[in-house]
């Protein structure tokens, strides 16, 4: 017995030392009322990430947060984010770089529901699966609850036309809008207001010859921008002004420039910030019309470009892009006056936002671009989620139209391809691969793409969906058919 008592001490300590490296959860039990939408997440890391538990992200248990956050009340009000050429790739790469791999964005990751969906595009003449999606397929699958062939807009593999998502919530009585950072006539910001089997027919030019059965002088639905202006969103924001200059070949505004036929109909154009700042109002008597560039609007950051052997040469910083100029908009201020103006509607309103060009620079194999527009992104993002706090009737949603090519790889490691490499945030290298081609652009990859949402009906986007869950969704969510 004596034996055993003197035994008793030391067991204790084995069992104390065992439990230091026991980590407990504290339970979150937050109160939720109708008027909330439950809490965002806190996803930043606890302490020292070389220490145990301190690279951990969950601070409290959050079955509860959870449960706090779900509700299927209809809502007034819709916003989808699109990330395009974004999945979990470029997120983690610019997370890293902007705010190091402890750190989290405070718009892309928050959000308390998160999953993914397939984006696959089918064959025109097989109908069979094509496994890797363009952007006007992917968008056209949300936009309008239909799987297309890549190049198509709004229409389905029998270039059957089909309604959106934008078009529906008009219809109802809800305002719309429709921001981008690319031309207004890119394959996102398209399919939400065009019907056409060539992404590339933006103006009469081009559809006369590409795509000649939808032209106007066939009695078609007319180009991509005619076909813009005509669906009448009440703010479009962007860029694609050049396309303005052409002159309509048929109809009731044959000869006029589309940018004529726009003032003729009685949209706002203001082609700068003060000019965006200064509207006062803008619905179906006096739509809002940006033009922000001739062609897409300049990225924000630039930087190194990836070349062969990159990865072997010193770490760079991006910089501020000089061509971005003092005049021109970023995303997150076409998103706070989209919504400003929007939210007057008492019905509700329907509103998508793209940073179309994190795919561009994915392409162009631009990396400091492409993380510098996945900031423009989650900045927009922050913006909508202040308004969804205080209008708890919002549902957000955010994801990307596609997976791209760019990779992390080890910093010493042989790449077949264009290879740049970066000092991020925590003072580290990152070396950011492409090599989905041996010359020009970089191509889309087939990989399914993170979906994330704020708001009723959020507790959908979870798990493993497909692209045209969205448009269900999105439908539902606000109670139109």
């Amino acid at each position: 017995m004596k034996f055993k008592l003197l035994l008793l001490p030391v067991l204790v300590a084995l069992l104390s030392a065992c439990n230091d490296d026991k980590e407990t959860i504290t339970p979150e039990k937050p109160v939720t009322t109708v008027d909330s939408n439950g809490p965002l997440l806190d996803p930043s890391s606890k302490g020292n990430i070389a220490e145990f538990g301190g690279a951990t992200r969950l601070k409290a248990e959050r079955t509860e947060a959870m449960k706090a956050s779900l509700s299927n009340r209809q809502v007034k009000h819709v916003i989808l984010f699109i990330g395009d050429g974004t999945s979990e790739s470029e997120i983690t790469a610019a997370r890293n770089y902007v705010e190091g791999a402890s750190g989290y964005f405070k718009g892309l990751d928050v959000l308390p529901f998160t999953g993914a969906y397939t984006t696959y595009s089918l064959d025109k003449e097989t109908k069979k699966i094509d496994y890797v999606t363009d952007s006007a397929a992917s968008a056209s699958a949300w936009s309008t609850g239909t799987k297309t062939y890549n190049g198509a807009l709004g229409i389905d593999a029998s270039d059957n036309k089909k309604t959106s998502i934008l078009k529906i919530a008009k219809a109802a009585g809800f305002a719309t809008g429709n921001v981008t950072t690319t031309e207004l006539q890119d394959a996102t910001p398209a399919a939400q207001v065009a019907q056409i089997n060539n992404r590339g027919c933006y103006g009469p030019v081009k559809t006369s010859t590409n795509c000649s059965a939808f032209s106007l002088e066939k009695n078609g639905p007319g180009s991509i921008t005619e076909q813009l202006l005509t669906t009448k969103a009440d703010v479009t924001l962007g860029g694609g002004k050049k396309t303005f200059a052409e002159t309509v070949t048929g109809g009731a505004y044959k000869g006029m420039t589309l940018l004529d036929q726009a003032k003729k109909m009685g949209y706002q154009v203001v082609e700068n910030i003060d000019e965006l700042k200064a509207v006062q109002s803008a619905d179906q008597s006096k739509p809002l019309l940006g033009l922000f560039a001739s062609g897409n609007l300049p990225v924000i950051w630039s930087g190194p470009a990836a070349v062969a052997d990159g990865n072997k040469q010193a770490s760079s910083q991006c910089i501020a892009n000089a061509e971005f100029k003092s005049g021109t908009p970023k995303l997150k201020d076409m998103t706070a006056k989209a919504i400003e103006l929007l939210q007057v509607n008492k019905k509700g309103f329907f509103l998508q936002v793209e940073s179309g060009s994190i795919d561009k620079q994915n392409h162009a194999a631009d990396a400091c671009g492409q993380i510098g527009e996945t900031v423009q992104l989650d900045d927009a993002i922050q913006v909508a989620l202040e308004f969804a706090k205080k209008n708890p009737d919002t549902l957000i949603i955010v994801t990307g139209d596609h997976a791209h090519t760019s990779q992390i790889i080890p910093n010493n490691s042989d790449s077949p391809g264009k290879t740049v490499k970066l000092l991020t945030k925590d003072g580290a290298d990152m070396t950011i691969n492409y090599a989905t081609t041996k010359d020009g652009s970089q191509q889309h990859t087939g990989a399914q793409v993170r979906t994330a949402a704020y708001g009723p009906h959020a507790g959908n986007v979870s798990g493993l969906l497909d692209q045209t869950d969205l448009y269900f969704i999105m439908r539902n969510a606000l109670g139109i058919k």
